[in-house]
């Protein structure tokens, strides 16, 4: 078992679209870029046609995914896993995932909008009466942040975790979400939009900036804030536009000026972007905002969106595993994609002839980041997520990975809640692992599903097909208000209306 203080530790210290088809309405864009000088404008279509085999292992990844949320989350007080089917506690970035999924859910008729709603009102209710405090013990969160990890019988903090303001983030992501999704006058979703809205306006934002103007990471009752702030390109986009969009205790924008000042613009395996190693940091905020068209004063300098980005980084890594530098088996142009996830052991190994260190949770990912430790972090283990999770930026690539990954490896990786966390190719043989298992002749097969992986798949699944989550979110007051503050200008945000 991965201890919480591990896994937080690991995090803290590696952080470091085709258009309408066969009834679809994917995320568009060219890939061009756009001048420094000039306003963002519609994005022309990638030349990519799905095949009907895509398109079906799609609507069934995307069935699985969303049954892991459903069938698994205890359904009286909405507390997610963090994994399954190992139960050592709820993860609030899972839950957040868990609410976004709830909705697609809906549009796809698996569940109806009653059954959505009622979960949802009974996840936002439980989440709201957690007590808050500064105490040691017996509290859900503090100044409205919660802890990353709950346990499951109270909801209380689990172990010595950190308040994250990441995490909750990532949970305010999918609460917010719910907010503008479930718009009836039915008491239901009034009491759903009124709980979320308290969630919200409760998170004191400038608390967390124990250095100011940057956001810490986290923060202890026993020794106080990390040591550690959100700068530079990373996942921590949503905690900033969430913290600048709060009407009751906002970030200023200079906060934003702060994180993106060193932003690192590199070129990675003939890919010149922002630079961060795991694919979810180029993931996260994208679930909920859609960056398509709009541009903040440091991307727009580069002639590019952030959605370009991402794809830019996408692409670096499918180059880094056709490369394949470390002779890793398996890895090629449709076996790809290195981001936070499970792994087998924690030792070192030969493979190929080689010494390879293997580890259990790490933020594997690849880049010029320029991390003194290493900007390949890379053990041979592959995570669906990370090729999934970027369908709508580079579908062209993400969905033959979807496919082969499928069928090359079948049951032992996709079976009843779709794909196992990640598996790893090179271990063909019998050895001792901590995690998992190893199928001989085929490789390592992690033994669980993650929340915070299952989560990017079924949501990016649904930007790409039908623009959902991203048209939802482009309605809400507190995302437009924080992405203005934040300096973005351009496309759709140009022309809401929107406001608190």
């Amino acid at each position: 078992m991965i201890t919480p203080h591990v896994r937080v530790a690991r995090r803290a210290a590696l952080r470091a679209t085709a258009c309408a088809l066969l009834g679809l309405l994917p995320a568009c864009h060219s890939g061009a870029t756009l001048g420094p000088a000039t306003r963002p404008g519609p994005a022309a279509p990638v030349a990519f046609k799905p095949s009907a085999r895509e398109l079906a292992l799609a609507d069934t990844v995307a069935e699985r995914t969303f049954r892991w949320f459903w069938e698994t989350t205890d359904s009286v007080t909405g507390l997610a896993h963090d994994r399954w089917p190992t139960r050592d506690f709820s993860s609030v970035a899972s839950i957040g995932f868990a609410l976004t999924a709830y909705p697609i859910g809906v549009e796809r008729r698996w569940i109806t909008r009653e059954q959505s709603a009622h979960r949802t009102l009974v996840t936002l209710r439980y989440l709201w009466a957690l007590p808050q405090g500064s105490q040691l013990d017996d509290m859900g969160g503090y100044k409205g942040f919660f802890y990353h990890f709950l346990r499951y019988e109270d909801g209380r903090r689990y172990g010595d975790v950190e308040l994250s303001t990441v995490d909750t983030s990532l949970l305010l992501g999918g609460v917010l979400f719910a907010q503008s999704f479930y718009t009836r006058r039915n008491g239901t979703e009034v009491a759903i939009r009124a709980v979320a809205d308290s969630i919200y306006r409760r998170v004191d934002w400038p608390w967390a900036m124990a250095r100011a103007p940057l956001v810490s990471m986290g923060w202890k009752p026993e020794s106080g804030f990390i040591r550690a702030d959100w700068k530079g390109y990373n996942e921590a986009m949503i905690v900033y536009i969430l913290g600048l969009g709060s009407p009751t205790h906002a970030l200023q924008p200079e906060s934003w000026q702060a994180w993106s000042r060193t932003n690192l613009w590199r070129n990675y395996r003939g890919q010149q972007h922002a630079n961060f190693s795991p694919l979810f940091g180029h993931q996260y905020s994208h679930v909920w905002i859609d960056f398509r068209g709009i541009q903040d004063s440091w991307i727009r300098e580069k002639g590019i969106d952030w959605f370009e980005n991402s794809r830019r980084a996408t692409l670096s890594q499918r180059a880094y595993a056709i490369a394949n530098p470390k002779g890793f088996i398996g890895y090629g142009e449709d076996i790809w994609g290195l981001t936070a996830s499970d792994g087998p052991s924690d030792t070192s190994v030969t493979i190929n002839g080689r010494p390879v260190r293997l580890y259990t949770y790490w933020a594997r990912g690849v880049s010029d980041d320029g991390d003194p430790g290493g900007s390949e972090r890379d053990d041979g283990t592959i995570a669906p997520t990370a090729a999934i999770g970027s369908l709508p930026f580079a579908p062209e690539v993400a969905f033959p990975a979807m496919v082969a990954m499928r069928e090359r490896y079948g049951s032992m990786l996709f079976g009843q809640y779709g794909f196992r966390d990640s598996f790893n190719p090179s271990l063909v043989t019998l050895m001792p692992v901590r995690m998992g298992r190893i199928e001989p002749g085929l490789g390592w097969v992690a033994g669980d599903h993650l929340g915070i992986d299952q989560g990017p798949i079924i949501a990016m699944l649904e930007n790409y097909r039908s623009e959902l989550v991203w048209k939802t979110m482009r309605t809400n007051p507190y995302i437009v208000t924080g992405l203005r503050r934040a300096g973005f200008t351009g496309g759709w945000l140009d022309r809401t209306r929107t406001r608190p």
